[in-house]
Order: structure tokens, then C-alpha cells, then sequence
């Protein structure tokens, strides 16, 4: 039987090209072997094993992506634990962004706009500077919107006092829009959110958050993204 052989070598063998292309191509996750990506040129594969390069491969750098992930309510998961759920496998099937998929994207990605602590939904993490740089400088005035579970009874100019009129670090609130989704629930939209603000609020009225879910960053909705579930930002969105 022929000796193992590194993945690189095989493909130049496969596909007449040279073996600087051949780590390029394994890199850029267009090659799989046995019906698996595997981006690792050292990769020791036998003479059984079936070695396909995708039909659309191409030697371009691998491109910066951005992605939204849904961090499902799980106590005590923070951005770091929902950034390992990232994964080939747990991309959104709906996703229509017509990007391939490479192992590249899950590395070097950065979180963007903080979610509040104990909350789940939108999430964001991108490896492009532009995305990030727009998520820090503009976080001031980025809306985000946020669904929140509560119990208690709010008070007759409760809903007003979470509009505008409370404090928080010691500094008057800016307005905010806050309404009823349904009995238990409320809908906050608000620019320069700070950390523990919503529960602050909600506890100078006097209720209390059970639970709450970010559904979307300035224009970019989390829409029907399923918790644990990502999907690559299109081309055209912008936050």
C-alpha cells in the first residue's frame, strides 16, 4: 500500500497545479476530502480517500466576513462561550448570503455593540475594520431594540418614567421609546446603551426583567434566525 502523502502534495498531483496554489486552495476551504472541508495542507490523507477541489474554487484572499449570531438563553453564556458555537455546522440553512463557507471566518473576529449581560439575541462578530470601527465610533447613535419579559405590576406613569425621566450612573437618561408588546412584555428601542441599564430601569418602576432578547442592531434585524444559529451579513446591509 502507497505510504500516507500531505493533502497538498495529492492535490497538486490531482489537479496539475503548483503546490503554492495547492495550499491556497486547501486554505481557502475549497477542498474536501471524503465529502469534508479540510483547510489544512499537512493534512495526511491515504490513496483511498476521495479528494474533491469545489468547482467555483479560486485563488482570491480569502475576503473579511461579518457574523450574526443568535445567542440562545442559556444562563451564564457570555460572548466568548456563544463565539465557540460558531461553526460550519451551525450556519443558518436560510442563508442567503451566497457565501463559501471557509474556517478562515472563524478566527481573528471581534465582537461588535455589547449585548446586555444576561440577555440573549442579536449578536455580532466580524473580522472586517469597517464594521467594527462603525459599531464602536456610531455606538451613541445606533439604535438597538430589545424585547423584555417582566413581572410586576407597572405603575400608572411607569411606561412614561422608562420613556424619559430616569437616572442612571448618576446622569439623566436621554428619551427613549418603550411600549407594550403584549401584558408581559415590552419593546425598549435606545441609542447608547449602557450595561445594566434596561434592568436599572425597570427596577425604578418597580418591576422586575425575567428575561430579554436583543432583535436588532440599527437597520440589521436578527428576523428569523434560529437561537445558536448564524449567518454571514449581506453584501448590501448596513447597521
Amino acid at each position: 500500500m502507497t505510504a500516507p502523502a500531505r493533502l497538498s502534495k495529492r492535490l497538486v498531483e490531482l489537479i496539475a497545479c503548483s503546490r503554492r496554489e495547492a495550499e491556497l486552495y486547501i486554505a481557502g476551504g475549497w477542498v474536501m476530502v471524503d465529502g469534508q472541508i479540510v483547510d489544512k495542507p499537512q493534512f495526511m490523507v491515504s490513496q483511498q480517500e476521495k479528494i474533491e477541489l469545489h468547482p467555483e474554487a479560486n485563488l482570491a484572499p480569502v475576503a473579511p466576513v461579518t457574523i450574526l449570531f443568535h445567542q440562545p438563553p442559556v444562563a451564564g453564556m457570555d460572548a466568548i462561550a456563544a463565539q465557540q458555537l460558531i461553526c460550519t455546522d451551525s450556519r443558518a440553512v436560510d442563508d442567503l448570503s451566497g457565501i463559501h463557507i471557509s474556517k478562515q471566518h472563524f478566527v481573528q473576529l471581534k465582537q461588535g455593540t455589547l449585548l446586555e449581560k444576561n440577555a440573549s439575541g442579536l449578536l455580532v462578530f466580524t473580522q472586517d475594520f469597517r464594521v467594527a470601527r462603525k459599531l464602536t465610533d456610531d455606538a451613541s447613535t445606533i439604535e438597538q431594540e430589545y424585547i423584555v419579559e417582566i413581572a410586576g405590576e407597572l405603575p400608572p406613569d411607569g411606561l412614561k418614567k422608562l420613556n424619559h425621566g430616569l437616572s442612571f450612573n448618576d446622569r439623566l437618561l436621554p428619551p427613549i421609546k418603550v411600549s407594550w408588546q403584549n401584558e408581559t412584555r415590552l419593546r425598549f428601542a435606545l441609542k447608547g446603551a449602557q450595561p445594566g441599564q434596561i434592568a436599572h430601569m425597570c427596577k425604578s418602576v418597580g418591576i422586575q426583567v425575567l428575561a430579554m432578547k436583543r432583535i436588532r442592531i440599527g437597520r440589521i434585524s436578527m428576523s428569523k434566525l434560529q437561537p445558536g444559529l448564524w449567518r454571514y451579513l449581506m453584501p448590501y446591509e448596513r447597521f
